[in-house]
């Protein structure tokens, strides 16, 4: 058994985690602010008496003792973390210093869930970790991918003076039950639409792509990589290469859902990626041959009875 920290534990990601690290027999401090997360994600947990939730910001120091951290902390959608952007990147950066100063304290193992947004609108396709990335960095996206690559840059740094014990995942587009139904990504905004019998809405001409990978083979992913052998940081990516274009998920939702929800266009946001897929030659490598399992349409037939059961309860957010 380990003493293990996930922050951002209320969340989408943090609370499948939370759920498999206790499952595996271990002892988890869940640590969230709750401006995203929420205690309906991890309110099934609280019978096991080795759970325990603090509301914290990690913008401010944390005293506990673990053995180990998974930082999971921030708003990972533009609705949310474009609402307070100087508090997203003080998120990723001052949270990013905390954890590692608490790493660095009680010599625990830490594991940094970055993001595929690191490699801002790629012109290397489909994108590898040794790929610097084309992040604009004054754009209205910047406060999440230029905080998540800041916080990168500290963990390595950690790593070459502290010689911390780092782990570095960049995370490419997730879905599944409990994510937020306002959070504006496009699973949960095609999903929510198509289940109030509303208009799908379909940014730029729908041909822009994106990888959609199940959250218990995310969850899966993380796990297997803060096990792997001292020395190996990463960064690797954890996604699902199997690449969609919003057409195609649109049509795959409205052939679950059913309804007569019709397909309209809006112009493309700012910074908005046209093509995401990840290479995760690395990750199948080095985490025991782990690739995604979760077929697309599998996966959401399970996001979308989650979603179904949220809104027959009158409780949407």
């Amino acid at each position: 058994m380990n003493r293990i920290l996930v922050t951002g534990g209320a969340g989408f990601l943090g609370s499948h985690l939370c759920e498999r690290l206790l499952r595996d027999g271990h002892d988890v401090l869940c640590v969230d602010n709750f401006f995203t997360g929420s205690k309906r994600n991890v309110a099934h947990l609280h019978g096991s008496p080795f759970f325990e939730v603090m509301r914290h910001d990690v913008t401010f120091p944390l005293y506990v003792e673990v053995d180990r951290i998974f930082n999971l902390a921030c708003p990972a959608s533009p609705v949310h973390y474009q609402f307070d952007p100087v508090q997203t990147t003080k998120t990723s950066v001052h949270g990013a210093i905390n954890m590692l100063g608490l790493a660095k304290r009680v010599k625990a193992r830490i594991l940094q869930a970055s993001t595929s947004e690191v490699y801002g609108d790629p012109e290397v396709h489909p994108q590898p970790e040794g790929y610097w990335g084309k992040v604009n960095p004054v754009g209205i996206r910047s406060c999440y991918d230029e905080g998540k690559r800041c916080a990168e840059t500290l963990f390595f740094d950690y790593y070459r003076q502290h010689q911390l014990d780092i782990k570095v995942v960049r995370i490419f587009n997730t879905y599944g039950p409990r994510m937020h139904p306002n959070d504006g990504r496009v699973v949960s905004n095609f999903i929510v639409q198509a289940l109030r019998g509303e208009d799908i809405t379909i940014y730029g001409d729908g041909s822009q792509t994106r990888s959609f990978c199940y959250v218990d083979d995310l969850i899966e992913a993380k796990v297997r990589m803060m096990e792997t052998e001292t020395g190996f940081t990463g960064p690797v990516n954890i996604g699902n290469p199997v690449e969609f274009t919003m057409l195609e998920l649109a049509e795959l939702v409205l052939k679950q859902v059913g309804g007569k929800s019709k397909l309209v266009y809006r112009p493309l946001p700012s910074d908005d990626p046209r093509q995401r897929q990840p290479d995760i030659s690395l990750a199948k490598e080095k985490l025991g041959g782990w690739e995604p399992k979760v077929a697309l349409e599998d996966g959401l037939r399970e996001t979308i009875a989650y979603f179904r059961k949220l809104l027959a309860e009158g409780n949407p957010a």
